[in-house]
């Protein structure tokens, strides 16, 4: 049934809540809050009101709508930050890049806990330490805790499963105490914790007096192998703690916010100020419209960024109010449990911090226009020139086929997409050759073809959706005349009306042009449009070879393994992982195909026979 938009509006409360706009796929658009939800639909539907040219091209695109009522404006917001980070819809103001910051993990409620990276804080009996600007930082600490304290870092169940498998190589490294294997006590492993956390709590000095003093005493004993070792954990230790600050709720924390827009993108520069020194920074991509206000994007980013992470400082300095202030206060006071304050300095250090976050997040801003520039020659503007050169309207979505086989065996079909001069590697496919024996790459391509097209007509007759459903506006072939007359010749008996161009290689087998309606189309070998060519054949040469390596290392490995008595596809996939070639495993011994994984006396035997049987 059609979606009655007046009486749907008529129906709506006047109460806050969130409304959810729908295409005719099904696809959310948008992601909206409001104070009353009568009002602000009712205004989408009013020809009257501008809502931008953004939202005014939404518009039309809208099927129907759902909505949810809440009890606040604030319960509004908080669901209205969940829904854009879930759906991404298209129409809303949205960060281009999803970031996360490392915390640094210790499971204290478990017997053994563990010390690792997260990039979450949840609500558990977990201890977090962070959050940090730098992975790097996060893996060096954790690095250095492995050495002093031996904690370990598996996700193994202990004590439960403490002795069923082997202990792991940190043991080996003196990184660990085994405690899988019952080497250590509960009571003296809690101990090495206790230890590291108190590291992790700031208390750096007492270890790096502890390490000197080791690092002499074993200097003194004419220990030098052993001097040398605790001398370079001091300068590991000393190094993580020079480089990485731990963030704990009870030191000055600050945010620095800079913001500068263009006509449709934004960046904003984070500036991290920890006990008040500027312990790193950040950069945001967002996607807006040229209505957008600097506020409402302003908005926008504290409660995308501040929603997605669950580390919210004391401070946050701002170049100016966003829109609905007071709610975001109170969103990001909720969030945090504790006072936020939102703060437009004028003067002082604090505006100076600004003014310097600003300047960065336009000089970031003007680098990344450069870029897309280049990067649009590269690539639209490629697309656009190959079209004028073959005569044709637009080139927006390019699709190219080729087949891959070793003497007619295990015969496969490659077909990749290329949209707007980039790879479209969700809509790439590839086809195992059904109806063809022997090297045949004309019946082959023929068969790839027709199979991939058929598809299409049937997707498009279903009004189904898939990578087939759509057709190209060029489709280019790996080679010359007879290739492009199999391609016409399964479109015409198809009814479809769709360009074919062939890549024309040279003697030395390097692309030199373009065959289009018998005419060779030279291309300028230093110009984008020749790139753009090479890319795309290169690309499906690389994904049909890739594929039919797998099938025939497959075929392989299926071929002789699996005619031996008691080893199926576990074993042979186990056999595999711990030989990696067919001739590693035809020339061990007995003991050694014992000892892999997953496999007994009795199967290592029989593999044993088999292959010197066939000696």
């Amino acid at each position: 049934m059609a979606f009655d938009f007046e009486a749907e509006v008529a129906k709506l409360p006047d109460k806050p809540g969130v409304y959810l706009m729908h295409n005719a796929q099904d696809e959310i658009i948008y992601v909206g809050k409001a104070l009353s939800l009568k009002k602000r639909v009712r205004q989408y539907f009013n020809g009257r009101y501008n809502e931008g040219i953004r939202k005014m091209q939404m518009i039309p695109l809208i099927a129907w709508f759902e909505y949810i009522v809440t009890d606040s404006e604030l319960e509004a917001l908080v669901l209205e930050c969940n829904l854009i980070k879930e759906h991404r819809p298209k129409y809303n103001v949205l960060l281009r890049d999803d970031k996360t910051y490392p915390y640094i993990k210790v499971t204290l409620g478990e017997d053994f806990p563990r010390v690792f990276l997260s990039r979450k804080a949840a609500k558990d009996n977990a201890k977090y330490y962070g959050p940090f600007t730098s992975n790097t930082g996060v893996k060096d600490t954790i690095d250095v805790l492995q050495k002093l304290y031996h904690i370990r870092n598996c996700n193994r169940k202990l004590p439960e499963r403490i002795g069923e498998e082997r202990a792991c190589l940190n043991y080996h490294m003196h990184q660990c105490d085994a405690p899988c294997q019952g080497f250590i006590s509960k009571e003296e492993y809690a101990k090495n914790v206790e230890k590291a956390v108190y590291f992790l709590n700031g208390h750096y000095e007492d270890v790096l007096d502890e390490l000197e003093s080791k690092m002499y005493e074993a200097s003194n004993a004419m220990e030098f192998e052993k001097a040398a070792e605790i001398r370079d954990l001091l300068s590991n230790v000393k190094e993580v703690t020079q480089k990485q600050k731990i963030t704990t709720d009870l030191a000055d924390q600050r945010d620095v916010i800079g913001l500068a827009c263009s006509e449709f993108d934004a960046v904003v520069q984070l500036f991290f100020v920890r006990d008040g020194k500027l312990m790193g920074r950040d950069n945001f991509f967002m996607r807006i419209d040229k209505e957008d206000t600097p506020e409402v994007i302003l908005s926008n980013f504290l409660k995308q960024f501040y929603g997605g992470t669950p580390f919210v400082p004391k401070e946050i300095l701002l170049p100016f109010e966003p829109e609905d202030i007071e709610i975001l206060a109170q969103y990001l006071e909720q969030k945090k449990g504790r006072k936020v304050h939102l703060i437009t300095p004028q003067r002082g250090q604090k505006e100076k911090l600004l003014e310097l976050a600003g300047k960065n997040a336009q000089i970031i801003l003007d680098k990344d226009k450069e870029k897309e520039k280049r990067e649009e020659g590269r690539t639209i503007g490629a697309a656009r020139e190959l079209a004028e050169l073959i005569g044709i309207p637009q080139l927006q979505r390019m699709e190219a086929f080729d087949i891959s086989n070793t003497s007619g065996v295990l015969s496969v079909g490659s077909m990749v997409v290329f949209e707007n001069g980039k790879p479209k590697r969700t809509d790439y496919r590839k086809f195992r050759i059904k109806s063809v024996e022997g090297p045949n790459d004309y019946a082959s391509m023929e068969e790839v073809l027709t199979r991939r097209f058929r598809h299409g007509l049937k997707e498009q007759e279903d009004m189904s959706q898939s990578s087939f459903t759509r057709f190209p506006d060029c489709i280019f072939m790996d080679g010359g005349l007879g290739q492009i007359h199999i391609a016409e010749e399964v479109l015409n008996n198809l009814g479809i009306d769709i360009p074919v161009c062939g890549m024309v290689k040279d003697d030395h087998h390097n692309t030199r042009g373009l065959l289009y309606k018998e005419r060779e189309i030279p291309l300028d070998t230093a110009g984008p449009a020749f790139h753009l060519i090479t890319r795309l054949q290169d690309e499906a040469h690389r994904f049909a070879i890739t594929y039919h390596q797998s099938l025939r290392n497959a075929n392989m490995t299926k071929s002789v393994l699996d005619d031996i008595e008691g080893i199926g596809p576990k074993r042979r996939r186990a056999l595999m992982e711990a030989f990696e070639t067919i001739d590693n495993i035809k020339t061990a011994s007995l003991q050694a195909l014992a000892e892999a994984p997953g496999m007994t006396l009795p199967a290592a035997e029989a593999v044993y026979s088999f292959f010197h049987k066939e000696a």
